[in-house]
């Protein structure tokens, strides 16, 4: 499919059932600017509903992931609108908490490959994602307390049930900086890599190849399970296996893993 550009921001190709979503601002650092902000929300936007897309890879240009909020922009109060931040724009998030929360989510599974810098809101972005590949030498901080802010972009969403809650409260004091290495023993990543987005672009490939409709039902329930009772756990569990069995993918899962060959999958 054709290269897609976002104002400029993010760079959008789709091949083999994988979108690359680039964050395209190597000159900053892919730092967030305005037009950043729109363009990641457009991006996850545009996906949500693209046919055929069965896996995401979230990466940055240049020498680094996302350097965070660009500076020169936190003057700029007055775009929010009169209702501020607090204003809800995107569903149950504002624009900025959407630029992270839009890659959770979509229906697909987003992976994100992660290297240089990564700080403040750029780690908000990249914790959107369901996988995380980061490389070694990475730069990671909660950076806001810095600037005399809080986190604010679903850093506390999407961190919960990842990261130590007395870790993530040191760093978010302290802002302090931390390698990839110690990003995944904290719980921020997943996979320490040297190639992340290689890895990530495996990954991606191989969850393209199993039934679509299976892994976004598994992916719902990851999303809505951790709010849920364990009869709600129970019930919505059986109401996924119940829309999934028998159905034109499940047969061919069965059928391909029989035979020892891949799927020929239909896209929902």
């Amino acid at each position: 499919m054709p290269l897609m550009n976002l104002h400029d921001r993010v760079t959008v190709t789709i091949e083999n059932h994988v979108a690359h979503v680039l964050l395209d601002r190597a000159d900053k650092m892919n730092a967030l600017d305005d037009a950043m902000f729109e363009a990641i929300v457009a991006a996850g936007h545009h996906l949500h509903n693209e046919r055929g897309v069965r896996a995401v890879v979230l990466s940055g240009a240049g020498r680094s992931f996302c350097a965070g909020l660009d500076l020169s922009s936190m003057g700029q109060a007055d775009r929010w609108g009169e209702g501020g931040l607090a204003e809800r724009t995107h569903g149950n998030a504002n624009r900025a908490q959407q630029a992270a929360m839009v890659w959770r989510k979509l229906p697909m599974p987003v992976i994100a490959a992660v290297h240089g810098v990564c700080f403040g809101g750029g780690l908000q972005v990249a914790s959107g994602a369901d996988v995380r590949f980061i490389a070694p030498d990475a730069r990671l901080a909660v950076m806001e307390v810095k600037w005399g802010l809080v986190p604010d972009m679903a850093g506390y969403v999407l961190w919960r049930g990842n990261v130590r809650d007395d870790v993530l409260r040191e760093l978010t004091y302290t802002h302090r900086e931390f390698s990839g290495e110690e990003a995944v023993r904290f719980g921020f990543a997943t996979h320490v890599s040297t190639d992340p987005l290689a890895d990530a672009m495996k990954l991606a490939q191989d969850i393209a190849s199993k039934s679509p409709t299976a892994v976004r039902g598994a992916k719902m329930l990851s999303n809505r399970t951790p709010d849920m009772n364990v009869d709600e756990v129970l019930m919505a569990e059986s109401i996924a296996q119940h829309e999934l069995m028998y159905s034109k993918n499940q047969m061919e899962a069965v059928r391909a893993g029989m035979e020892k060959r891949p799927g020929d999958f239909v896209d929902p």
